[in-house]
């Protein structure tokens, strides 16, 4: 395999948890464009029927939408099981459904806490346990990528969001965990750590939209991140151009994180 064929995902098979919509739909089209077939997994299973009938159409591989709660095993295993009848093989999980919510420490409900944690890093655990029990299972040298976030790496300001910080932070973590317990079996897991993406939920929040201009301010580039330019990032490690990258962190923010 040569140049450019290191990045061809063809006939392989991707699943991309919150894929509906935002950075998800981003790189499952960015993954469908190499020849991926994909799997849109999600709690809003009418918004991924969209999303994934799309990429069908646009790119001519095959695609499915499942629902799917992150943070119940039983929905997890339905999804793995799913994969497995329909296509046979898993090659790609992209673990990244998450939320934020912003309130201060001082007054952050434990419910508040929870459903975060719950989704962020129990959530990511769930998906890459089953996708790379899946995979060494099947003897399959697949790839794992993780959503963490700069915040992981940083304190944002002005919005308080400790419980989010720290999931991400978690994540990363627990990616580097994953990676030297699977390296042995072929299995890689990365994490991406984006800065702040301009998706449509984004631009669209009442709570967001007054931040805008205050990131956009502190930011060398001084814009938001497209979820486009997050999918050449994931196309490098779920393909077989980051053939020796594993356990890595790569952090795609503009340079904020710089200061």
């Amino acid at each position: 395999m040569k140049g450019i064929e290191k990045f061809s995902l063809k006939d392989k098979v991707a699943f991309v948890t919150g894929g509906a919509r935002g950075i998800g739909k981003a790189v499952a089209t960015g993954f469908a464009e190499a020849g991926a077939h994909i799997v849109i997994a999600d709690l809003d299973v009418e918004e991924g029927q969209k999303t994934a009938a799309a990429l069908a159409a646009e790119n001519g591989v095959r695609t499915l939408a499942v629902k799917t709660d992150v943070t119940k095993p039983e929905s997890v295993a339905d999804l793995i099981a799913t994969i497995d009848r329909e296509f046979g093989h898993l090659d790609i999980a992209f673990c990244n459904a998450g939320i934020c919510i912003n309130a201060p420490a001082k007054d952050m409900t434990y419910e508040q806490w929870s459903k975060v944690i719950n989704i962020n890093l129990t959530g990511v655990f769930l998906t890459a346990q089953a996708a790379g029990k899946y995979m060494i299972d099947k003897s399959i040298k697949g790839s794992i990528i993780n959503t963490a976030s700069m915040s992981a790496h940083i304190v944002n300001v002005p919005q308080p969001q400790c419980a989010y910080n720290a999931s991400k932070a978690g994540v990363i973590q627990l990616t580097k965990s994953l990676a030297i317990e699977w390296a042995a079996f072929g299995v890689r897991v990365n994490s991406i750590s984006p800065g702040y993406i301009g998706t449509e939920l984004v631009k669209a929040s009442p709570t967001l939209i007054p931040l805008i201009d205050k990131w956009n301010a502190m930011a060398p580039m001084h814009r938001l991140g497209d979820p486009t330019e997050l999918q050449t990032v994931t196309l490098y490690l779920a393909s077989d151009a980051s053939s020796f990258t594993t356990g890595s962190d790569v952090i795609v923010d503009g340079a904020f994180t710089c200061f």
